[in-house]
This record gives C-alpha cells, sequence and structure tokens, in this order.
C-alpha cells in the first residue's frame, strides 16, 4: 500500500510541470480559467494620456531647369544654378539643414501631329531637337527656427518649381520615457477613484502592463479575447505649403535657362520672399494597464 501511495505521489510531481505548461483552457470550452492575478478581488486600470507637440521636422525641394542643344552644357547651367543657393545652405551646418542634390537629364524630340492632330513624339535618336536638365534640391530642417529663412532663400533663387513644405514629428527618447510614465500615473489615479466610488481601498500592485493588453483581456466572454492594444501615436495631417511656376513644353517652344550662373539671393530678396510657416501641432499618445488589488 504504500509504495502505490509513493508512486501516485512521485506522478502527481512529475507532472506537475507538464500540466503548467499546458494552454489554459481548449478551445471551444464554456468557461476558461481567470488569470493569476484574478484568483482576488483586483481591479484593472488602463491609464490614457495624450500631449500635443509641435513638429520639429520640415522637408521640401526645390527644382532648376536648364535646356541647351547639348547634354553637357544643359546639365552645367543647371548646377550652375543651384552651386550658389547651395552653399547659402551648406553654411547652416548638416545638424540644422541636410541639402541632397540630384541632377536629371531626358531628350526633347522633335514634335508632329499625326492624322488625328495630336501633337507627338518623334522618339529616334536622329530627332531629338534638345536636352533638358533638372538640378534638384532637397532639404530637410531640423531645427524649426530656420525654416523661414531657409525657405526664403530657396524662393529668392528663382527655381523652376518648389515642392510644398512636409512637417513631421521625431519624438525625442525623453517625451517618450516621460509619456510612458504619465499613463502609470493615470492609470493609478483612475484606479484610486474606481475604488473609492466602489466602497473599496486599492491595495498592492500586482501587475503593471506598458502595452496594456492585460486590461483588455475578456474573461467573462467563455474564451478569451485579445484585442489590439489601443494607443500609440497619431500623426496629425501635416501643413503644406506650395509654390509652382510652369515651364512650358508645348511643341517646339522651350523655355531657355539663363546663360549666367544664377547669383546668390540678396538679403533684400530673401526678406521679400519670407512666409509665415508655422509648424503644426501633433498629438503623442501614450496607454499603460496597471492592475491592483482590492482591501
Amino acid at each position: 500500500m504504500m509504495k502505490r501511495i509513493g508512486l501516485a505521489a512521485l506522478l502527481a510531481l512529475t507532472a506537475a510541470p507538464a500540466l503548467a505548461q499546458t494552454p489554459p483552457a481548449t478551445l471551444g470550452a464554456r468557461y476558461v480559467p481567470a488569470p493569476w492575478w484574478m484568483q482576488d478581488p483586483v481591479i484593472a486600470s488602463t491609464g490614457r494620456v495624450r500631449v500635443e507637440i509641435a513638429a520639429n521636422r520640415a522637408s521640401f525641394s526645390a527644382s532648376f531647369q536648364a535646356i541647351d542643344r547639348s547634354v553637357a552644357d544643359a546639365s552645367r547651367k543647371a548646377a550652375d544654378q543651384v552651386r550658389a543657393l547651395s552653399q547659402a545652405l551648406a553654411a547652416y551646418g548638416v545638424d540644422v539643414v541636410r541639402v541632397e542634390t540630384t541632377l536629371t537629364t531626358r531628350p526633347l524630340y522633335d514634335q508632329y501631329r499625326d492624322e488625328n492632330g495630336v501633337l507627338r513624339d518623334n522618339v529616334r535618336a536622329d530627332r531629338i531637337e534638345r536636352y533638358q536638365a533638372d538640378a534638384t534640391v532637397s532639404l530637410t530642417l531640423r531645427d524649426m527656427a530656420v525654416l523661414e529663412r531657409v525657405y526664403a532663400t530657396v524662393v529668392a533663387s528663382q527655381p523652376t518649381s518648389i515642392s510644398r513644405v512636409n512637417f513631421n514629428l521625431e519624438p525625442e527618447n525623453e517625451w517618450v520615457t516621460n509619456l510612458a510614465a504619465e499613463a502609470v500615473r493615470d492609470a493609478r489615479a483612475r484606479a484610486v477613484a474606481a475604488a473609492r466610488d466602489a466602497g473599496a481601498a486599492l491595495g498592492p500592485v500586482r501587475v503593471i502592463d506598458p502595452t496594456g493588453r492585460a486590461c483588455q483581456t475578456d474573461v467573462l466572454a467563455g474564451w478569451p479575447s485579445y484585442q489590439a492594444a489601443t494607443g500609440g501615436e497619431t500623426t496629425v495631417d501635416p501643413m503644406q505649403v506650395a509654390l509652382s511656376r510652369g515651364v512650358r513644353t508645348v511643341g517646339r517652344e522651350y523655355q531657355e535657362a539663363p546663360p549666367a550662373p544664377a547669383p546668390p539671393p540678396s538679403e533684400a530678396n530673401i526678406e521679400a520672399a519670407r512666409l509665415a510657416l508655422q509648424p503644426p501641432l501633433q498629438v503623442l499618445t501614450d496607454s499603460a494597464c496597471v492592475v491592483y488589488s482590492l482591501n
């Protein structure tokens, strides 16, 4: 008899780790066991916080176009137009304004009208009339204090076209950490108020879940339902500023680029081109789930 009891106890001990690794319930079962932190009375509180912060990044681009019978001359003219601007922007430093310049060329073919009167390009190597070169300056600003002056400097350089200004927010690590801490504080404030209204007292912390998923487990539905945690960053539509100047390329009429390199924009032209560019406010949100015991 003693041997049988000892063998049964040994089997129970060896089976315990296997049982601990099994899922909390069987799929399709009517009821499921509650999480370990709900064996005693608890209150689960979700803290949600949001803050509005001005965008700290801006980006836009400007294009300079030149047309010439030689691809080399067209490229040189386009590069000459952006050289003075690039030097003026480089004076701000790479930590303030990052500049990327690209140069592209394409052939412009002789054009004719077909039997329906539609204007078409005569796409043949021996029918190239001119070459079009586009020098594009792409800017990324990391300091909003110089945004208006940088934009005015680009406008004063008389580019062929300017793109819209795109704003976005790159949160610093300190902001993210502080927002997470505020979410936990908000969860406690909500839990204290709920426990007081229910006639109970808040006990020690059982679970702190920065993802918020612990507070979204549906333990009363017969099968746990885990939903995606809400929160995270919310993006606000960026302010868009656009300026454009058209270039005609219909038929054989082309806008020729000035033969001389563009001079650097003068201080008077920069001030005359200044516009109000205010970075929009964007929203950062965060949430946290904190489970307390109830006394």
